[in-house]
Formats: C-alpha cells, structure tokens, sequence
C-alpha cells in the first residue's frame, strides 16, 4: 500500500487539512515539526478511518472531534486515498494500518506459562497514539510460539537441523539488526522453555558480561531491542501495510537513532509503507541518506508554521537549510543559532529584526526560490544598495569571523544605475539585478501565467497579463517608470486576488508576493535561470 492523499476534517489537532502529492515511490515518510503539530494525530486518522472501514469499532468522539469545529459524522473526519485506485473493502482491512505509540516502555516481563497469541492483525492492543504500547513479552510468546512450530511441522528443512542451526534460525534475523546498531551487545537466546527454574525472557551479552536478562538492558537497548523484535516478529502479518511509528527515538541515543532508521527501512516487508513522527536530528539525516541511495523513496512532511485553525494544504518538502535550521532549533533549541551556511547573500531590504509590513521581504522571496538548489545558502536583508553593497552594518565581517569559510555574496537592486555603474559594481565585488527590482522577476508574465495553471484558470492568462500592463500604465500616469514594477504592485495584487477567486491571498502585496508568487520561480523557467545568473553568476 502507498499512501496518495490524506484529508482530515474536524479531527483531533486539524479543522480542514489535506496531505496531498504522495508519489508512489515512498516508502518511508518522515513527519516532522515541534510538539503540538498534529504528527501524532495523523496516526490517530489513519487509525479511525480504518476504523470507517469495520475494524475493531473504537471510535471516542471527545477524542477524536476537534472542539469548535462543525460537527460532522465521525465516518466523514478522515479520508484517505491510495495509488493505484486501491481501496481496502469494508471488513478487509485489520492488517492495514499498524501502529506504535511513543509509550514503549517495557522493563521487565514475567509469564507463568506461554500461550498461544491470536493473530496480530485481529488483536492489535494500540488503538490511539496515547495508548500503553508494551510488547515485548507478547513478541516472546510469539517467538516461542513459532519455535515450537519450527520444531515439530513437517518441514524438511528445519526438522534435520542441530539446536544452534535452529536456535540461530529462529533469532537470526533479530540477532543481525542489533548488532547493526550496537557493536557490542548480542542477543544469545530465549530462556524459559523446559527450565521451571529459568526465567521466561532473552538472554544477552555484552563484553564481558554474558548471558544476562532482559530486565538488565539499558532503557535505550531495550527500546531498540523492542522495534526490531516487533518488525520481525510481525511483518509477515502487515505485510502490505501502512506502519506508523510514533517517536522511534524515544530512549534511544543519536547514533543509534540513525541505525535503528536503517534496520527498519531494511526490514520493512516490501509492499508496505513506514511513516514516522520524529523530532530526531539524526533520523531524520539518516533518512536524507537513504532518499540520496534510493530517489523518492523517502518523503518529508514538515507539520511546523501551519494555522490548523484554517484550511491547510501540506506537500511533501525539501529538506533544506530553512528545514534543518527548525529542526535544531526544536531538539537543541537556542543551540541551532549554531548552524552555518556556506554562503550568504546580504541584498536589499527592510532587515528581518526591523518593524513594518515588508520587513526581510527580499530574503523571504529569495530564500523561497532558490533554497530548494541551493540548501547551503542564506539571504539576510540589510537594508539599501549601499548597506548591501559596502556591509555597513559589518554582518558579513561578524559572519566571516563566527563561521570561517562562509562566503559573502553582496546583493544590490539595478534601479536607475546606468551599464557603466553596473560594470564598476561588478569589478568592487557586487552583484547586481539584471531588472529593476525583485517585483520585476515575482510579477514576470512567466510567474504570473503559472499562477494561473495553479488556480485551473489557464482561459484568464491573457485578462491577467493585461490586467498587470493597465497597473504600470496607472503607475506611469502618476509619474513612476514603466520598469518600476514595485510602483504597480499592489494594483496587480488586488486585480490578480479577485479575478483568479484566491480565498487567502495574503493580507498586503508583499505576503502575497512571498507566499504565492516566489514558490512558483522554478528551474526550467527563464526567469528563474535570469535571476540565478544575477545571484550566483552562473
């Protein structure tokens, strides 16, 4: 199963929001964002739309129903939709949707007899991400359970086997994920059986130390130990499945987050999909590596800076600077300051830390188009063309001096500056703007008949066109320049809004620019290839 779209109405942390653009290549999808962003309650949808669908009946409305929005029926709070037309038919749906809570804990488990466990897609004991989730010593009976199977069916190819051939059989799989994760620590066997004396529980080995119990893992390894079992144990169950994993971390240190990130994708059965809810640094770079070894595999979402008060649309995104910058700055919080780019471009405009309604404008728009390709760069508004021009407010010298090796690149607008002055800037170091402004690359004819195709309104290209040639011409009848775009902005905004129907366009021409236009300046484009050139020189 692959997830395409998902929708949630009313629901828990969501009052109208739609996860939309989920290739089909995605194996591995990774939510990310600062507690209170709803990753945990895009489980708890997945789970109650399975439940619309004749599975365990669970639903709890004072859980599920968002306070202050619009009752609805709880079958209609989530929707979810799938590639390739699949849709699970009502009563055939227990082993699609498997879930972990991040309440793993398991710190020792006694049994006084094992028995047989019921199939695990009929019996599964995490109905909501606020449920207890220990599951380890159901996983033991489980593992004995298909020892026994092992021991006494009819299989030549285990009924010949000596004890360790078949001891190793049955832990193999498990024993070789540990000690992909830690160097050190083995998993030797399950004890209990035959023994009234032994403990029901796994043995382990570290170091010197062998043949200890399970109670005297640290709470890390036994988190760990806790996933791999399970996925091992389980995965023939959820085999074509959507597996969601809240928090995998939790115990778990940094380098052996990133491990346990790979054993897990490696033991993923094939058809299925792992989402995960994480606020791990290292998880989330090891995830990157895997999507770098295998394209579109490995999708992010960023549930951070959304008002899930109001519709939200959220597409998977490009983990780039701005993504890792709120990344650390929710697991280090003041320490993600810490984190430098390779380069930065100090351009014009009213700087970030400044009042008004256009402050950090330029960079905004700059950071939106070009972050994406260049993940290493920054853009900070300093000001006007001598501020950018000359640092006279000595951030480039701070930067260069915190950071070495950071590469300062001065950023000016064209304005009314002659070829000659243009020359002389670029020999002093400077780049400049091959139009006028930033507005004259955002409102190019190029964004502005993409704005259209977004909207499905490609019949309104020309009546937009148009309409932003009479907004300069309004300005030059007031006496600007035909190329100062910036003048007619805000006629083109209001004339743009109300013809193309836009619901929440932005409060002023400048949020509009940021939000709307800027996303839309893309590689294949002239205006984009004309604007990088000016940038970066190439």
């Amino acid at each position: 199963m692959r997830l395409k779209e998902l929708r949630f109405v009313g629901f828990r942390r969501f009052t109208d929001l739609t996860i939309t653009d989920l290739p089909d290549t995605a194996r591995l999808i990774v939510l990310a964002g600062p507690n209170g962003t709803g990753k945990s309650s895009i489980f708890d949808g997945l789970r109650t739309w399975q439940f619309t669908l004749g599975f365990n009946y669970g639903w709890d409305e004072t859980y599920g129903h968002k306070k202050g929005s619009p009752k609805v029926d709880w079958t209609q709070h989530v929707r979810v939709a799938f590639h390739g037309d699949q849709h699970p038919k009502h009563g055939d749906v227990a082993g699609l949707i498997y879930l972990r809570s991040a309440f793993r804990h398991d710190p020792d488990f006694s049994l006084a007899n094992v028995s047989v466990m019921p199939d695990p897609t009929q019996n599964q004991r995490t109905m909501k991400t606020i449920d207890h989730d220990a599951s380890v010593s159901e996983n033991y009976q489980r593992l004995i359970m298909q020892s026994l199977e092992m021991v006494f069916e009819e299989n030549p190819e285990t009924e010949q086997m000596p004890r360790k051939e078949l001891r190793d059989a049955i832990l193999g799989e498990v024993r070789r994920s540990m000690s992909n994760v830690f160097d050190d620590l083995t998993v030797e066997e399950v004890s209990g059986i035959g023994k009234p004396s032994s403990p029901a529980t796994f043995l382990f080995s570290k170091g010197q130390s062998k043949r200890f119990l399970y109670k005297n893992l640290s709470a890390g390894e036994k988190a760990l130990f806790d996933l791999i079992l399970d996925i091992v144990i389980k995965r023939s169950h959820f085999s074509d499945s959507v597996w969601c994993i809240d928090e995998p971390e939790a115990h778990i240190g940094t380098r052996a987050q990133a491990r346990l990130l790979r054993e897990m994708y490696r033991l993923l059965p094939v058809g299925s999909q792992l989402i995960l809810a994480s606020h791990s640094i290292g998880l989330m770079k090891e995830a990157v590596r895997i999507g770098a070894e295998r394209p579109g595999a490995v999708v992010f979402l960023d549930m951070d800076g959304h008002d899930f008060d109001a519709v939200t649309v959220i597409r998977p995104t490009v983990p780039d600077r701005a993504f890792w910058q709120r990344s650390l700055d929710v697991a280090l919080d003041d320490l993600a300051a810490l984190v430098s780019p390779r380069e930065v471009v100090m351009c014009e405009g009213r700087p970030g830390a400044s009042k008004g309604k256009n402050a950090d404008f330029d960079a905004k728009c700059y950071r939106t188009i070009f972050h994406p390709q260049f993940p290493d760069t920054d853009f900070l508004s300093v000001g006007n063309s001598d501020d950018a021009s000359n640092d006279t407010l000595g951030l480039g010298v701070a930067l260069q001096t915190l950071t070495p090796g950071t590469e300062i690149i001065r950023l000016i607008d064209r304005d009314l500056r002659t070829d000659e002055e243009i020359d002389l800037a670029g020999k002093q170091g400077v780049q400049v703007l091959s139009r006028r402004h930033i507005e004259s690359f955002l409102y190019d004819d190029e964004v502005l008949t993409a704005l259209c195709h977004q909207y499905g309104r490609s019949d309104l290209v020309s009546e937009i066109v148009s309409l932003k040639q009479d907004a300069i011409k309004a300005a030059t009848a007031r006496g600007k320049d035909a190329d100062d775009i910036k003048a007619a902005a805000g006629d083109i905004y209001n004339g743009v809004r109300t013809k193309l129907n836009i619901r929440q366009p932005g409060s002023n021409q400048y949020a509009f620019a940021t939000a709307m236009l800027a996303p839309l300046i893309r590689p294949g484009m002239s205006v984009y290839d004309e604007l990088r050139k000016c940038i970066f020189a190439s």
